[in-house]
């Protein structure tokens, strides 16, 4: 009688960086011709391991040089631990370990956690690299969520549906070093909101269906205008990294010849070392350049390929587009279209980055930048403070939103022309960039309106700095109004909370003759007059009845 074994298939589903449009990795998925054998793999360790290794040599078969997701159950790894017959098929079939993440899938629910902890360690260890599956729609404690500390987090599609809880994992991906992806993409719409909510990977139906054979081309929809990711110092390398052509550094010429023309996708080569760091690299076009002049071959076919190789040029993980940029720069400029690696903390390649893939991401973020600027006083518009607002109230930080204008400004354009109203914003404006410090953000919102979010405790030298400067508009003295409110840890939901509790505010420091500057605090009655004198018809007071 036939095992199961022996009528299962598998299918690949391609996992897209949706920011190069790139198959990032293949998921391997059992297909069996009857029963279900993953409810058998969730019951039985044993045959689960069995399963994850005939899902890599299943991709063997395939000849697929791409990075591969294989799926293993919580109660696998707590009960086996190391999955010592895993890995001996990874090197088995010519692999390398940190070429295999192991997606982590559910349930949790009665798996001893310190096992789990202790098998996921000694994965790490033999090279693996893990992925979280199933967040959002399984059954992971997010304790042990963060003491994984996986490379990838996998949110279920259904979560888009709320995309606070995207963008608050995304942020937490970005503090721990993870990679977010989203599972189950089946339209445009899903797409644009993954990206809006930061997610740098995804997979499902929209891209391409799980497949007999793994996936030549993926569709990916085009970018919809005004889609901005959540707010970082620079784009992160990660997002770009592609697959990387490794051969180990004994190969031939003649086995990288037949790498590239097997591969016309493939731009390079990286030669490396048995511990898996680059040693060497091989630049398609040189390579083949070299290999077909006359006597090319004859030469070269039978020596060692780092004859025809240049010395890699590496990034860390953790670098921004923006250092391998310097990278580039530096060297010869023949090399500008080279490869360069990318290596994890231990100097192993992990893939590799395009120049292509980062200035034209850097060339987008910096004209949807352009956009958002004020062009009166290039300050960035109400969208990037309240999009930074968002992430703070995420991360449970404490902040202050204040709103500035110029008092009676109507009459100021109106006696001193607007040329004069015009310096005037201008002037404001750079007097609010120059006293902003820290993470203090400065946004102009149109006309005399302008906004700061700032930490509570920068907030009183930026207002002396501000109120205290003599202002005037062709030659008449003028004054602001500053009104702020402190937003402590919980005590708004969102921007457009915060922005309602400050919209009273600035109404009362409007009230108040000369510069005046009025703090309140979320959830509370009442606010304090901080500079500022009362209207003349109702006296002299210093803080408003119920004042916080």
């Amino acid at each position: 009688m036939p095992s199961w074994m022996d009528t299962l298939r598998f299918a690949f589903q391609p996992v897209v960086n949706l920011a190069t449009g790139g198959v990032a990795g293949l998921e391997i998925l059992a297909r069996p011709e009857s029963g279900d054998i993953l409810a058998e793999a969730r019951r039985d360790p044993e045959v689960d391991v069995r399963l994850a290794v005939a899902a890599v040599r299943a991709a063997a078969r395939k000849e697929t040089l791409l990075p591969l997701h294989v799926n293993v159950f919580a109660g696998t790894l707590a009960d086996l631990g190391g999955l010592t017959p895993l890995h001996d098929a990874v090197r088995a079939v010519g692999r390398l370990p940190w070429e295999v993440t192991l997606d982590i899938v559910p349930p949790y629910t009665h798996v001893p956690q310190h096992a789990l902890l202790e098998a996921v360690a000694a994965l790490r260890g033999q090279g693996f690299r893990v992925s979280a599956d199933g967040v959002g729609d399984g059954d992971v404690p997010l304790r042990l969520l963060v003491d994984i500390a996986p490379d990838l987090v996998k949110l279920d599609a259904s979560l888009l549906a709320r995309p606070g809880a995207v963008r608050a994992m995304r942020m937490w991906c970005e503090e721990s070093g993870a990679l977010l992806a989203v599972e189950g993409v089946e339209t445009e719409l899903q797409c644009a909101a993954a990206l809006s909510a930061g997610a740098q990977l995804a997979q499902g139906l929209l891209f391409a269906p799980p497949a007999r054979l793994p996936a030549a081309e993926v569709y990916v929809p085009p970018r919809v205008p005004g889609v901005v990711s959540v707010p970082r110092s620079g784009p992160s390398v990660r997002e770009f990294v592609r697959p990387a052509a490794l051969l180990p550094a004994s190969a031939s010429a003649g086995q990288v010849r037949a790498l590239l023309t097997g591969s016309p996708d493939v731009s390079g080569v990286l030669l490396v070392d048995r511990a898996g760091a680059p040693v060497r690299s091989v630049h398609r076009s040189r390579f083949l350049l070299s290999m077909s002049g006359r006597y090319g071959h004859a030469l070269y076919a039978d020596r060692p390929a780092t004859k025809l190789a240049d010395p890699p040029r590496t990034v860390g993980i953790d670098a921004t587009a923006w250092e391998v940029l310097d990278v580039v720069a530096v060297g010869d400029r023949d090399r500008t279209s080279d490869d360069v690696a990318v290596v994890d903390r231990h100097g192993r390649c992990v893939g590799v980055v395009r120049l292509a893939d980062l200035v034209r991401a850097l060339a987008e973020s910096r004209v949807e930048a352009a956009v958002g600027l004020n062009p009166l006083t290039r300050l960035p518009g109400s969208d990037a403070i309240t999009g930074e607002v968002d992430r703070r109230i995420t991360e449970g930080r404490p902040f202050a939103l204040s709103w500035l204008d110029v008092d009676h400004f109507k009459q100021v354009n109106d006696g001193a022309g607007f040329a004069a109203g015009d310096e005037l914003i201008r002037s404001v404006g750079r007097a609010l960039q120059v006293a902003a410090s820290g993470s203090t953000r400065v946004g102009h919102i149109g006309g005399d309106d302008f906004l700061v979010l700032a930490d509570p405790e920068d907030l009183e030298p930026l207002a002396a700095s501000v109120l205290d400067t003599p202002w005037s508009a062709g030659g008449s003295p003028v004054t602001l109004s500053l009104a702020t409110v402190l937003c402590p840890s919980g005590s708004v939901t969102d921007h457009r909370q915060a922005a309602a509790c400050l919209a009273p505010l600035k109404k009362a420091a409007k009230s108040l003759r000369g510069a005046s500057w009025v703090l309140g605090r979320a959830g509370l009655c009442g606010h304090e007059v901080r500079r500022g004198s009362p209207p003349v018809a109702a006296g002299a007071v210093g803080v408003e009845p119920g004042a916080g």
